[in-house]
């Protein structure tokens, strides 16, 4: 973003930009930049909080008004990510006779179809709709049993957008599931890959994939970076 507001600025357009890496605006120095020491994906800093966002945005466009640049100013409040497990119940196993993240996915999609009432949309449309899910679950499974990834019908053979889609399903019945206040941080994200079947399952299947020699991009972003200890 930083390189693209000096391409925009050339063309005559007035820029700011919203900084989540301090150190990148620091070197990159667009003309007029607002660094937020928020949790990474959030420029705004806090979900569902629309004083404070609305706050963070008056400070960015506030720069528009000074007389040269670059300009870096840093956000007053910072946000630490919260890493703590979300507190989701998951439903106990109704049928023994599927896989256990598939029989999961089965689990919850009353929970994701009111999530997707309440809020009116859905982002789980990369690769695959939500009736897809536990179908692309077993596909994981048989890429732990040996089978080849890209012969087992993923669409365009992109799993990692199939995994952040059954990851998005997830996360919006969570939000139905949870107790407690709006999750915080990274709360979520812990809770798929610390609490449930198919997080363990995807890690699992970027593991294999790797020994396998699956191509770079599609094996690791299957789950952050930081997800699960990758072995040579």
């Amino acid at each position: 973003m930083s390189t693209l507001a000096h391409v925009f600025e050339a063309a005559g357009l007035a820029t700011v930009v919203l900084s989540s890496v301090l150190e990148m605006a620091q070197k990159c120095e667009p003309p007029r930049a607002l660094h937020g020491e928020f949790p990474l994906g959030r420029p705004l800093g806090k979900p569902l909080d629309a004083l404070f966002q609305r706050d963070v945005l008056d400070r960015a466009l506030a720069l528009l008004d000074a007389p040269s640049g670059p300009v870096l100013e840093v956000y007053p409040v910072e946000i630490v990510a919260d890493e703590t497990p979300l507190a989701c119940a998951l439903p106990p196993r109704f049928d023994p006779d599927v896989p256990p993240a598939v029989d999961e996915a089965r689990g919850i999609r009353k929970a994701y179809d009111r999530s997707v009432t309440a809020r009116g949309t859905t982002s789980v449309s990369r690769k695959i709709s939500a009736d897809e899910v536990p179908d692309m679950l077993s596909k994981l499974y048989r890429i732990l049993d040996g089978d080849a990834w890209d012969e087992l019908g993923f669409p365009d053979d992109d799993v990692r957008s199939v995994a952040q889609d059954i990851r998005t399903y997830y996360e919006e019945a969570a939000l139905e599931m949870a107790d407690g206040p709006p999750p915080e941080g990274r709360q979520v994200e812990a809770w798929f890959f610390e609490r449930t079947e198919a997080g363990a399952l995807i890690l699992a299947a970027r593991q294999k994939m790797k020994e396998v020699k699956a191509p770079f991009p599609q094996w690791f972003y299957m789950a952050p970076g930081q997800r699960g200890r990758i072995t040579s």
